[in-house]
């Protein structure tokens, strides 16, 4: 597989490439920093810091102070899949936790986040 001139011979979502992350990082953060803006336009929540990051295992973290970490991978991902990963780490700066309260938060903005988390877990 060739990616921004980048040869990789493991799967896209498995590799810790240096290169590629280089590479896409300016793109993923712009794409990320828009789609954090849009859907927060609904949540008004306070987000922090917006991180792109060379993440082997996750797609997405938050910490307590509201910074949201992605990894850049989610350039990569169908919109759909992106727009999902990025409203549940959004939900996250006010529910720390996956309650009843977190995935009512998510399913204002994607009711489809069932199947979405499912095709998710498909993808790695």
């Amino acid at each position: 597989m060739k990616i921004s001139g980048i040869r990789i011979f493991r799967p896209l979502f498995r590799t810790r490439s240096r290169k590629l992350y280089l590479a896409n990082r300016e793109a993923a953060r712009a794409m990320v920093v828009a789609r954090v803006n849009h859907f927060n336009i609904h949540y008004k929540l306070p987000v922090g810091r917006i991180a792109i990051r060379n993440q082997k295992s996750r797609w997405g973290s938050c910490s307590r102070k509201g910074n949201l970490n992605f990894s850049y991978k989610l350039a990569f991902l169908p919109p759909e899949l992106r727009d999902y990963v990025i409203v549940h780490e959004i939900c996250h700066v006010q529910e720390f936790n996956h309650g009843r309260g977190f995935w009512d938060l998510v399913g204002q903005t994607v009711p489809e986040y069932k199947a979405l988390r499912k095709k998710l877990r498909d993808v790695r």
